[in-house]
C-alpha cells in the first residue's frame, strides 16, 4: 500500500476561476534558467538559485519574455534579494528593453513538485510588498528532468499567490476570541495553466543552441591543463630544446578548427545517426517480443504439445500485437509495388549523380590544364626574351655581339 504524502498547506485548495492569469511563457526565458542552473551546478556555488522574471502584463494576461540571476544575502536568519544590487539591475533592465516597455513579473527558483516551501516566503513577500502585488512564482523541478519523460511537459510549475483564510486556525475547532488587528489571512499559492509562444527571433536563437548541442565537447578542467601546460617534453638525446605540451597544441590547433558548414554537417549526421540507432533497437525489441510468444501466436501449423515445454513464453497482449499488424500493414506504402521500376529508377538517378560528379572533375582537370599550360607559356616567354637579349647586347662580354657584321677583309676580297 503506497503511502499518500501530506498535502502541502502553502497550496490553496480553492477551486480556479474563470478570472485567473493566463500566462504566456518565452522560450528565452528557460534557455537563461537552465543556462544559470548549469553554471551553478558545474562551478559548486553554494546557496539557493534565485532569478527575475521580466515581461508585460495587461489585466490578467503575463507575458515573460526575460529573466535575469539575483545575488542574495541573509536577513535575520531568512534568505532575500540584496535590495540595493537589485534595484540597480532591475533599472538597467528596464533601459535595456523599453520597446516594448518590460517590469518585473515574477521570479524563479528550483522547487520540489510538491510545491513552494516556507524559506521560498521571504522573498516571495519581498517583491510582493516591494515590486509588484501581483508577482507569480516559477518553479523548476530538477527531478522531473530525471524522468526523462519523451514528449511530455516542460518541468516547471507557475503559481500565483493570494492572502486566503488560514485553514489551520479554521480547522482547529476551538473557539477563539476576535481580536482587532490580528491577522486572519495566510499566503497561499495556486497553480495557472500556461502558453508557450516563440517570436522570430527567439526561434533563430533556439535553432542556433540545438544545432550548437550537437557538437558540444568534454573539456578538460584548468588544473589539468595547468600541469600539462608546465610539464616539458623530452625528445631524447640532441641539441633539440625540450617543448611544453602548450607550444605542441598550438601548432595542432589550426588542424583542429572546424568551420560552421562542417560543424552543421556533423550536427545533422549525428542526429541521424542517434535516429538510425533508436530505429534499430526499437525493431530489435518487437523481433524479441514476437519470439518470445507462444508458438499457436507464429505460425498455424504447431505440433500439439509444442507449448507444454518448460520455455517461459511472453504474456499477450493484444494491443500490441494490434500496432506491430498496423506497422507491417503500413510499409506497403513505403515499399513500391514495382520494385524492379523501382531500382531502374534509383540506378539510372545514381548514374546522372556520378556522371555530373565525373564532369565537373574532368572541368576541373582541364582548368588546372590550362592554367599549368599559361604558366608554361609565360616561362617559355620570358626565356626567349631573355636569350633574345643576351644575343643582342653581347651576351656576358662583347665578343658575340659583331659575329654578323662583315670585317675589313671580307669587303676587300
Amino acid at each position: 500500500m503506497a503511502i499518500e504524502s501530506a498535502p502541502n498547506p502553502l497550496i490553496s485548495t480553492q477551486k480556479s476561476s474563470d478570472t485567473s492569469l493566463q500566462i504566456a511563457l518565452h522560450p528565452l526565458v528557460l534557455l537563461t534558467i537552465s543556462d544559470y542552473i548549469t553554471r551553478h551546478t558545474l562551478r559548486q556555488q553554494q546557496g539557493p538559485i534565485v532569478g527575475a522574471l521580466l515581461g508585460q502584463q495587461n489585466g490578467r494576461e503575463i507575458t515573460i519574455e526575460h529573466a535575469f540571476d539575483c545575488l542574495l544575502e541573509q536577513v535575520d536568519g531568512d534568505v532575500v534579494l540584496h535590495q540595493a544590487w537589485f534595484e540597480d539591475r532591475l533599472q538597467q533592465m528596464k533601459d535595456v528593453h523599453k520597446v516594448p516597455a518590460l517590469d518585473l513579473v515574477g521570479w524563479y527558483t528550483i522547487l520540489p513538485t510538491s510545491g513552494p516551501q516556507p524559506n521560498h516566503l521571504p522573498i516571495h513577500k519581498q517583491i510582493l510588498q516591494s515590486y509588484n502585488e501581483s508577482a507569480i512564482l516559477l518553479g523548476f523541478h530538477p527531478t522531473a528532468v530525471l524522468e526523462n519523460s519523451a514528449g511530455g511537459k516542460l518541468p516547471l510549475t507557475i503559481y500565483e499567490s493570494n492572502f486566503e483564510a488560514d485553514d489551520a486556525a479554521m480547522d482547529s475547532g476551538e473557539d477563539k476570541e476576535m481580536k482587532d488587528g490580528e491577522p486572519q489571512l495566510a499566503l497561499k499559492f495556486k497553480e495557472l495553466p500556461y502558453s508557450v509562444e516563440t517570436g522570430e527571433a527567439e526561434m533563430i536563437s533556439v535553432d542556433f543552441v540545438a544545432r550548437g548541442g550537437g557538437n558540444a565537447t568534454a573539456v578538460e578542467s584548468t588544473s589539468k591543463k595547468a600541469s600539462s601546460k608546465s610539464e616539458p617534453v623530452d625528445k631524447g638525446k640532441g641539441k633539440a630544446r625540450a617543448t611544453t605540451g602548450n607550444e605542441e597544441s598550438e601548432s595542432s590547433k589550426g588542424d583542429d578548427h572546424l568551420s560552421r558548414e562542417d560543424e552543421e554537417l556533423i550536427a545533422s549526421l549525428t542526429a541521424k545517426a542517434n535516429a538510425i540507432k533508436m530505429l534499430h533497437s526499437r525493431i530489435n525489441l518487437i523481433a524479441v517480443y514476437l519470439q518470445n510468444l507462444p508458438p499457436s501466436y507464429i505460425s498455424n501449423t504447431v505440433l500439439e504439445g509444442a507449448e507444454s515445454s518448460d520455455k517461459q513464453y511472453t504474456p499477450v497482449n493484444h494491443s500490441i500485437l494490434r500496432s506491430i499488424q498496423a506497422l507491417l500493414g503500413r510499409l506497403s506504402l513505403l515499399i513500391p509495388a514495382d520494385s524492379a521500376a523501382f531500382e531502374h529508377e534509383l540506378m539510372s538517378e545514381q548514374n546522372d549523380v556520378n556522371l555530373v560528379s565525373l564532369l565537373s572533375t574532368i572541368t576541373g582537370s582541364i582548368k588546372e590544364v590550362r592554367e599549368a599550360g599559361r604558366k608554361f607559356a609565360i616561362i617559355d616567354n620570358q626565356k626567349a626574351m631573355k636569350s633574345k637579349t643576351e644575343r643582342g647586347h653581347g651576351g656576358p662580354g662583347w665578343g658575340g655581339s659583331f659575329n654578323g657584321v662583315m670585317g675589313a677583309g671580307d669587303l676587300i676580297s
